[in-house]
């Protein structure tokens, strides 16, 4: 029995709550806080217990010290922006509180999605006897996890790892993104990046694309190689891997959308200055586009994200397709959410349990797949995100 603190309010953060709020006997109490404490309200009202909330500036330790403080959870879950990470780091640190999050820092004024900075903070956090979980969402997350579970398992060596994951959803807007359209647009438009022969490799953006088609007619849809912060991880603790990559689907009209919102300039992170103030054009874009916490009741389809693993197991070749789907209306039926949010706020919550009972409470910062993935798998499959191993999967990537 544990009390936990949420920080943030979205999407993720409200399929958090639900599923935390589902385990009482894991986590008995439940503070949820972010900068507009009436979104906070808002996700409270849907629950069948009580939540507490509060108002927090999660760029201002000295007001989360206060919060945390006040509050004495035994874990922060951090789903604010990745811009925030860590000076909730920070705050933990300062208040001897457990810290896990979904998704890496990030510096506001440069599209950068790296580690280092937070793999700064291992020797404080283990000289504090704190665990600090980076990336407890999907992709990164369950993704880890599905490529820890099957080198466990199925494989001696990994040699090639392809994460592919794919939405296909439609919620009927021309344009919206399905998580925070500031940091979606900003991991879209960055530089791609894919591990090869020991190093990493720039391409342009968006600029290799195959067909794939999903198991369990999800059906057939392009994805676009880019980078995504999982690979910098996995492929430091799978020293074997020889490739990695990161594929993502994408229709024709998003496509275009962001083609032409970059062209006039409206995906730019620098300052500009209009009417005598200085405006970030992506932040302004934000506030005209759907919020994704809003996508819910009209989205309509299934996701599909796994992992293409190939390596040796007996010193034959061996190739593993794990892979997750799951159904936007069914998420929205359970917690008010489509899909994207609910397979993020899902391992969150798995994350969390996993730290609460002991079983991954190690002081310092980890990746997920620095983390035996046994238990944590399993509870993929009881709490809503069930997956399938297919060994030996009739259909081939692109090398």
């Amino acid at each position: 029995m544990s009390k936990v603190l949420i920080i943030g309010a979205g999407g993720v953060s409200g399929v958090v709550v639900h599923k935390c709020a589902q385990l009482p006997e894991v986590f008995s109490e439940i503070v949820l806080a972010s900068r507009t404490k009436s979104k906070c309200d808002a996700i409270a009202a849907q629950i069948d217990r009580p939540i507490e909330t509060a108002q927090v500036d999660a760029d201002n330790v000295p007001e989360l010290v206060e919060l945390i403080n006040r509050v004495k959870p035994e874990l922060v879950i951090n789903v604010a922006l990745p811009y925030q990470d860590l000076t909730i780091m920070d705050a933990c640190l300062e208040t001897g509180v457990h810290y896990l999050d979904t998704a890496n820092y990030e510096p506001l004024d440069t599209a950068k999605f790296e580690y280092h900075w937070q793999w700064a903070y291992q020797d404080r956090f283990k000289e504090a006897g704190l665990t600090a979980l980076l990336g407890s969402g999907f992709d990164p997350g369950a993704t880890n996890m599905f490529t820890a579970y099957v080198a466990k398992h199925y494989f001696d060596e990994i040699h090639t790892l392809d994460i592919i994951d794919v939405n296909g959803g439609d919620h009927g807007y021309p344009f919206a993104t399905n998580f925070n359209p500031e940091i979606n647009i900003r991991e879209v438009t960055a530089e791609c990046r894919h591990w090869e022969n020991g190093e990493f490799v720039e391409t342009p953006a968006m600029s290799t694309k195959q067909e794939f088609t999903c198991p369990e007619e999800v059906g057939t849809f392009n994805i676009y190689r880019m980078y995504h912060e999982e690979l910098e991880s996995l492929t430091k603790h799978y020293p074997t891997l020889k490739k990695a990559q990161f594929w993502m689907s994408f229709g024709d009209s998003y496509l275009k959308h962001l083609e032409v919102l970059g062209n006039v300039g409206m995906t730019g992170i620098e300052p500009v200055e209009y009417n005598g103030q200085q405006i970030v054009p992506i932040q302004f874009l934000k506030s005209l586009l759907p919020d994704p916490a809003s996508l819910g009741p009209r989205t309509v389809g299934k996701t599909c994200i796994g992992c293409y693993v190939r390596g040796i197991k007996d010193g034959q070749p061996k190739t593993v397709y794990i892979y997750n789907t799951c159904d936007h209306q069914a998420c929205y039926q359970e917690v008010k959410s489509q899909a994207i949010s609910y397979t993020t706020g899902v391992p969150a919550m798995i994350g969390a349990k996993m730290i609460l009972e002991g079983g991954w409470k190690q002081p310092g910062v980890w990746n997920m797949e620095q983390m035996d993935p046994d238990n944590f798998m399993a509870d993929m499959n009881q709490y809503g995100l069930p997956w399938t191993v297919i060994e030996d999967p009739e259909f081939e990537l692109m090398p």
